[in-house]
């Protein structure tokens, strides 16, 4: 998949281009269920397929505060995109000076003359340019003049029948449902960060963990034990995942996350690794001693081993090994 930062970048043998935009945070099954209509649309016309999207949340710049976590980091929200089937994407640094650029100078200049949109599909609730002001009623009448085709679509349900969104998603997640949230994402969630070395009590207790470095990149979901899968660029591993600041110990930093690799012994210090979560186990607890928690250790292992082998790992989103490879 092609990647610019400005609409003068698009290569000038893309003769035209069927285009989506929005913030595509998560790119949830919904996002990916539009995707493939717009790019049904872009094979039979003869264009590319062109995801708009921006480099951060609006409210990061006016009101940060307010500013949602992001699902995925904007490098895994590419390779969903990628993996969606785009053939290109424009991340568009998001700045005041592109919040204040009128509707109709955006549709004209932007998407029309630089983009050379063909095709443009939107959502029946879309809003671009300065506060808001376009619309599908100003993308409507500028049709013909501009030789587009606009294309508007419902909001694509998740399940039972509930609008899919980021805004679902990160509920979910907040309340451990992982389960739940695969179904919206179409995946498993993922977390993505750097092993670094902690206390080590999860290896004096019998149970090493490979922890995530603090900055580590994706929405946390609720403190507890999670089934699930770790991927350290070479293979999957079912593992059992610790999130939350574990009570049963002082000191530990909040939402700390870590993953008991099941029945292996890895060295995963400095290295890169996925975390899949597909299960969430129990909440986390404060336990009046050691053997109470090691027991408690041992039966959330059998567990995870148990749902785990039952669950295959194609949800997995694409391996790092995979990536690697490509």
């Amino acid at each position: 998949m092609m990647i610019f930062h400005d609409p003068s970048e698009l290569p000038e043998d893309v003769a035209g281009t069927a285009l989506m935009i929005g913030k595509f945070d998560g790119v949830h099954r919904g996002h990916r269920e539009l995707a493939a209509r717009l790019q049904r649309a872009a094979a039979e016309h003869g264009l590319l397929s062109l995801a708009v999207t921006f480099d951060r949340h609006p409210l990061e710049l006016f009101a940060p505060e307010n500013a949602p976590k992001p699902v995925c980091s904007l490098q895994e929200k590419l390779e969903l995109l990628a993996e969606a089937g785009f053939e290109a994407t424009l991340v568009m640094p998001f700045t005041r000076e592109l919040a204040a650029v009128e509707a109709e100078a955006f549709l004209r200049d932007i998407l029309v003359a630089a983009l050379r949109a063909r095709i443009i599909l939107v959502g029946e609730d879309f809003k671009f340019g300065n506060q808001g002001r376009g619309d599908i009623d100003m993308l409507a009448a500028h049709a013909d003049e501009l030789g587009y085709e606009l294309m508007v679509t419902a909001d694509q349900a998740g399940p039972g029948g509930r609008r899919a969104s980021s805004t679902w998603v990160r509920q979910l997640l907040d309340e451990g449902n992982v389960g739940a949230c695969a179904e919206v994402l179409g995946r498993d969630h993922i977390l993505e960060g750097i092993v670094v070395h902690g206390a080590q009590r999860g290896r004096e207790l019998g149970f090493p963990t490979a922890n995530l470095s603090p900055d580590l990149e994706g929405y946390i979901p609720a403190d507890g034990v999670y089934a699930g899968w770790l991927d350290d660029g070479e293979r999957v591993y079912p593992a059992a995942i610790s999130v939350g600041d574990n009570p049963t110990f002082e000191g530990v930093p909040a939402k700390q996350v870590e993953a008991h690799v099941i029945d292996e012994t890895l060295d995963l210090y400095d290295r890169r690794v996925r975390v899949a979560f597909v299960e969430r186990l129990r909440g986390m607890e404060r336990f009046d001693g050691l053997p109470t928690l090691i027991a408690r250790m041992h039966q959330d292992v059998d567990e995870a081993r148990e749902l785990l082998a039952k669950t295959p790992t194609p949800r997995v989103r694409a391996s790092l090994a995979a990536q690697r490879q490509d």
